[in-house]
């Protein structure tokens, strides 16, 4: 379990979407947030949902986490009555481990930042719902991308970053993405 830090920031996305579009939209999201917070030496991509342009990460073990973690998340809000559920992406730091007496030396994660996607599932009855959906959906999602860029580089997004001490591989720092649906962890490896 990660270190609590109780002043980062927790960034919340809220979504309502359809089966036409969850899993590219849930993809792309996480993507964006991905792109913006990974700091290693990453081959941007790009993701067009409904017209919006997401920017991503090209990297096959990134798209695979990604794409396990939507598809785990699809199957379980599926089955779930109140077609509702999160996926979290959570940042962290490896921090020597506090304890009162110094028999061991050991590193715990901290938290550094955590966005939230609140996700709920509609189905539409007719093909006007679905259309008026995906303008309403096109911007929800230009609102999402806008608040990953806004809080990226702000004072406090770029505050929350910690000192970046190593720089082997595509990301200096742990994170997790993890899902719940109807109160469960979903796809847990």
């Amino acid at each position: 379990m990660a270190g609590i830090n109780a002043t980062f920031p927790t960034i919340t996305i809220d979504l309502v979407l359809d089966r036409q579009t969850i899993k590219d939209v849930l993809s792309g999201i996480l993507h964006s947030i991905l792109f913006h917070r990974l700091f290693g030496l990453i081959k941007p991509q790009i993701f067009e949902v409904l017209d919006v342009t997401m920017p991503g990460v090209s990297d096959p073990e990134m798209e695979q986490l990604v794409y396990e973690k939507v598809e785990s998340f699809w199957r379980a809000i599926q089955a779930d009555v109140s077609r509702r559920g999160q996926i979290m992406v959570t940042f962290s730091e490896k921090r020597p481990k506090k304890s009162w007496y110094q028999l061991y030396s050991a590193d715990e994660d901290v938290s550094w930042e955590q966005w939230i996607i609140n996700v709920e599932f509609r189905q539409h009855r007719t093909e006007r719902e679905r259309l008026t959906f995906n303008t309403s959906l096109a911007n929800a999602l230009s609102k999402s991308v806008q608040t990953i860029l806004i809080h990226t580089s702000s004072e406090r997004g770029r505050a929350a970053v910690p000192p970046i001490t190593q720089s082997s591989g595509i990301s200096p720092f742990p994170f997790k993405i993890t899902a719940r649906v109807g109160g469960a962890e979903v796809g847990s490896s």
